[in-house]
């Protein structure tokens, strides 16, 4: 979505449920790592936190040890808990509420799909339906280093407790996104656009909004002048560009035909 659709975009979701999650697990993969605690949190910008519910889960397999020292989460700790099957499904109806929001959805949400899927149960939410601080974050804070969860509570000063603890991360979380979408609904739009245009997106993105191929859009890009920034090492690095930039050049043109290197299109 280009600049003025994600305001749209954001704004009507500002005014439903939120239904905020947060699942600390066994490792990075849902579909061999399990979870280990879970919390969430229904609130809305009208009347604040209507509930929260948070449990630790017995995963029946071994926490590795790095895992312990980040999350604070024991082996001993999740051994007293009950099992998935005995919590998930208590927390079906809360999260078929509102709009599923979570600080890096894509992360929370294939955890929560796998471990329903392991209970015979179907877990599914649109993109519609899915709010992703993190993504939120990027575009309203384009100039911050870190928009991680620990760096914006501590930019914020929100008081909350010890980060990477489901209930802690999901308060954190919420504040956040009330924060953010406040922000959106009271500040002019000539303020937010510029806002948004800093923004740095991947390459990905940039071919997404161009309607080409990351190979067609990056030499697009390239051919109008367009300032990039290589982020990472290797194959997981990406090219990053400012938003602003890969919007003014698709308005320019709505084929994804090389550009013309007599381009007007100024850099930012």
């Amino acid at each position: 979505m280009r600049s003025t659709e994600l305001l749209n975009y954001y704004r009507n979701l500002s005014q439903g449920l939120l239904t905020v999650v947060d699942v600390e697990t066994t490792g990075r993969y849902a579909w061999s790592d399990r979870i280990t605690e879970i919390s969430v949190l229904q609130a809305t910008l009208a009347d604040g936190i209507q509930q929260q519910r948070t449990d630790l889960v017995n995963p029946q397999t071994r926490i590795p040890l790095k895992i312990v020292q980040f999350t604070g989460i024991t082996q001993a700790m999740v051994e007293a808990a009950p099992a998935g099957e005995e919590v998930f499904p208590n927390y079906l109806p809360l999260l078929n509420q509102g709009v599923l929001t979570a600080h890096n959805v894509a992360f929370d949400y294939p955890f929560l799909q796998t471990e329903y899927a392991r209970l015979g149960i179907q877990f599914a939410r649109s993109e519609s339906e899915q709010l992703c601080t993190v993504q939120l974050a990027r575009l309203m804070l384009p100039d911050l280093r870190s928009r991680s969860l620990p760096e914006l509570v501590k930019y914020f000063q929100f008081p909350v407790g010890t980060s990477h603890r489901a209930e802690a991360d999901t308060l954190a979380c919420w504040l956040l996104a009330k924060t953010l979408l406040l922000e959106l609904l009271e500040t002019a739009d000539p303020i937010l656009l510029a806002r948004f245009a800093r923004q740095r997106i991947p390459l990905k993105l940039a071919a997404q909004l161009l309607n080409c191929s990351q190979v067609q859009a990056r030499s697009r890009l390239e051919a109008a002048g367009v300032a990039t920034k290589f982020v990472g090492q290797g194959r997981s690095g990406t090219w990053m560009y400012r938003r602003g930039d890969v919007e003014q050049l698709a308005e320019q043109a709505g084929s994804c035909e090389p550009a013309n290197q007599s381009s007007n299109f100024s850099v930012k």
